[in-house]
């Protein structure tokens, strides 16, 4: 297998890696880097999540930067404010030992723009963004991306199903020129082509991990057969089974993420709710608490669960299946990160049966029926 120092890192990176306990590259990051060294190109990057694109266009971006220039050479744009404030610790984390100091800034809602404004007034190298935040300063005036050499699209079908896609195209409008986009995705729904086809060289480099997998191969797929009436029992006997463990729960609307975490707070479980009605100091306060391990269980909608990124879930448990095949993708995707195993457990009604199938089928994967 190949090291980092063999695709190419340097060794001040190499060191900063080694501190945060990354060995070897994952095979998107070997794959990637590998071809955004070697020459300057646009660049198409599926795997899926958990399997470290961070570092895969992180690292090549940080070689990138001319440190001798103030101007912002490189763009990251992500679905939700915990991946870009993720993303930009990420970066400072690897360049801890970098011999010329690389200014990270990022930039997204909820939190004053007048501060920002201001951060970016300073020498700033990249900038890591939410597309709405960044079309707000765009519209002010505040920053100048249009000298930008290159555009990473992170999580690009996650920003597409939030709604972001007049925002990205926006800021993809703004930024044509000499940029190079290097756009990171576990899917590829149709907007993500049109994007392509639209936004991207017809040469560009294309890296496919496990393109037979459309999910995590380290996720073990069940399904729980209850009722409406039972349903409850049979979910709090699988979280008793579950103890020693941390979870998300997945519920389709804001209403019964509200109602399904009053519901486990009473029975006594350790719960927070992630709602798209929530202020953002609340979801910061549930979110600071699951990561320090304070809260065994979150409670979510998909959207609201979108970039997050916590170490060590055991499992994902789908209260009722997604409306869309690539929700199921994301929603699993949260268990089994960075070569961990995880459990991906739906709770299905007798008439759902046959969405079960569809979904083997289509994601090529296998669920087993299990008892609690």
């Amino acid at each position: 297998m190949a090291t980092f120092e063999d695709i190419g890192i340097h060794k001040t990176y190499i060191k900063a890696l080694k501190e945060l306990n990354i060995y070897e590259p994952t095979e998107i990051q070997e794959k990637a880097i590998s071809a955004l060294l070697s020459k300057p190109t646009d660049f198409i990057g599926l795997a899926q999540t958990g399997t470290g694109k961070t570092a895969a266009y992180g690292l090549p971006l940080l070689h990138q930067i001319d440190t001798s220039k103030s101007n912002i050479q490189g763009l990251i744009l992500a679905p939700t404010r915990e991946l870009v404030q993720q993303i930009k610790k990420q970066l400072f984390k690897f360049t801890k030992y970098s011999e010329s100091k690389i200014f990270v800034e990022g930039v997204y809602g909820g939190e004053k723009i007048d501060r920002q404004i201001k951060a970016l007034k300073r020498t700033t190298h990249i900038v890591v963004a939410t597309p709405g935040r960044l079309i707000d300063l765009i519209e002010k005036n505040a920053i100048d991306i249009t000298s930008i050499k290159t555009l990473i699209l992170d999580e690009a079908d996650e920003m597409l199903s939030m709604g972001f896609k007049q925002d990205l195209n926006t800021i993809l409008k703004t930024t044509t020129g000499t940029r190079h986009t290097w756009l990171f995705s576990a899917t590829m729904p149709e907007e993500i082509k049109r994007i392509v086809s639209s936004y991207m060289a017809e040469n560009a480099a294309r890296v496919e991990v496990n393109k037979n997998a459309l999910v995590n191969a380290n996720i073990t797929h069940e399904y729980i057969l209850t009722g409406i009436i039972e349903k409850p029992n049979t979910l709090f006997k699988l979280l008793n089974g579950k103890k020693n463990e941390r979870g998300i729960i997945f519920c389709r609307t804001k209403a019964g993420t509200q109602s399904l975490s009053k519901t486990l707070v009473n029975e006594g479980f350790s719960v927070g709710a992630l709602e798209g009605d929530m202020q953002q100091k609340e979801r910061d306060k549930v979110m600071r608490a699951f990561k320090k391990e304070n809260l065994q269980i979150l409670v979510s909608t998909d959207v609201s669960a979108r970039g997050i990124d916590v170490n060590d879930l055991g499992f994902v448990i789908h209260h009722q299946l997604p409306e869309h095949l690539e929700y199921y993708t994301h929603r699993s995707g949260r268990t089994a990160r960075a070569g961990k195993t995880g459990n991906s457990i739906a709770l299905v009604l007798p008439n759902e049966l046959q969405r079960i199938k569809d979904i083997e089928k289509a994601l090529g994967i296998r669920f087993k029926e299990t008892v609690v």
